[in-house]
């Protein structure tokens, strides 16, 4: 008996491959539940179809030759365990994923599947504030600019400038505290969104520097500083 392979079959010899990338294509908008109820099908053989789908779209892309990377963490279960992606901000597509957990070293497998040579093309990495990313990157790549999403910043400066109110808060005694008292959220609103009592309260903190309230600058600087910074 003789097998004669036809390249215009899927893996699953019961579907071609243009079925088979059409399955793919649906995949990228909805569920693998919604597609394989659409096309009357069982959802591992929409699974199955969509993976040979993406393994033919890594193969087209080629291999990855960054300058602009964004790297995050993703939980893939329960109990804070992690995988790294990292994606491509130029082509605006994910190019690895990876590492056992969001530690230096996982990060540094994806330099290590980059290699030395394209590790020297990369001029930006966005990222959070998580140390171990920050270190492999200025370990691996130290010619890359680091930029530090703004979600990340202003958490930190919230914190920092909550932090202080507390400190002060505790400092005041009687009449003092009303400054201070009930406005964490109005501190930390844009001057334009408040409105009311919120816009009054900001005002009265103003006066209370006069009682020893600090400026927001000092916060800011020690917000931004990402050596305080836990991720």
């Amino acid at each position: 008996m003789k097998q004669e392979r036809l390249d215009w079959l899927a893996d699953n010899p019961f579907y071609t491959k243009r079925f088979a990338f059409h399955i793919g294509r649906r995949c990228r908008h909805s569920t693998i539940r919604d597609v394989a109820r659409e096309h009357l099908l069982d959802w591992k053989t929409v699974k199955a179809l969509e993976m040979q789908y993406m393994r033919e779209q890594i193969k087209r892309a080629g291999q990855p030759r960054p300058k602009v990377i964004g790297v995050d963490e993703i939980s893939i279960r329960k109990g804070q365990t992690y995988r790294i992606v990292v994606s491509d901000l130029d082509r605006r597509r994910a190019i690895w994923f990876g590492g056992k957990d969001r530690s230096e070293e996982s990060m540094d497998a994806f330099f290590a599947f980059l290699g030395e040579r394209r590790c020297k093309r990369l001029r930006l990495a966005v990222m959070d504030m998580w140390k171990p990313f920050l270190k492999s990157t200025n370990k691996k790549a130290p010619q890359a600019a680091i930029l530090f999403d703004k979600f990340h910043i202003l958490k930190h400066l919230g914190d920092a400038l909550d932090k202080v109110r507390k400190q002060e808060y505790a400092t005041l005694d009687g009449e003092k505290r009303k400054f201070i008292k009930g406005q964490k959220y109005a501190l930390l609103s844009h001057k334009e969104n408040l409105q009311g009592s919120a816009r009054n309260a900001v005002g009265l903190s103003g006066s209370a520097r006069r009682h020893g309230f600090p400026s927001p600058a000092i916060n800011r600087r020690a917000a931004a500083n990402p050596e305080n910074s836990s991720g």
